[in-house]
């Protein structure tokens, strides 16, 4: 073999290893963007229930203000998010269940309904502590929905 050869045999190996690399290097973003926007919305959630439960006082504004984070945040394309390969077992922290790839008209159903309740949420929110604490329960059913069918527990 020539040694121009070999060099374009390591070269090609090298590049599908690259790939290999840029390709996971792209699933670890994701499943890094999915917990942070997942986080996101704990945080918001979080200072409403604590509200909602009278661990804090209620505040209209504050409470307005982190349901209409948690609704925007809903509205945002969360498409990339998910790439193939990134499901439990595949990509490192991934609590993602296979079965989000394969049940496509579930998952939009939930997602569906979880934007629903957050928009009911982000209407209802700042008005009063009893609006917050009505519509807290059907955001925390769509979270749960979608959690039992597609995340793997703790």
């Amino acid at each position: 073999m020539t040694t121009r050869i070999r060099r374009a045999i390591v070269a090609a190996g090298a590049l599908c290893l690259a790939g290999g690399a840029i390709a996971q290097s792209a699933v670890d973003g994701a499943v890094k963007a999915r917990k942070a926007h997942m986080q996101l919305y704990a945080f918001n959630l979080g200072a409403l229930g604590a509200m909602a439960k009278g661990e804090v006082e209620y505040d209209a504004a504050a409470a307005g203000a982190a349901a209409a984070n948690i609704a925007a945040l809903a509205t945002l394309d969360q498409s990339r998010y998910w790439p193939q390969g990134s499901a439990q077992g595949e990509a490192e922290g991934s609590r993602a269940l296979p079965a989000l790839w394969t049940s496509g008209d579930d998952v939009m159903a939930k997602a569906g309904a979880f934007r629903e309740a957050v928009g009911a949420l982000a209407t209802a929110a700042g008005t009063d502590l009893a609006s917050l604490q009505a519509a807290m329960g059907p955001v925390g059913q769509a979270c749960g929905s979608c959690h039992e069918s597609f995340r793997a527990a703790d």
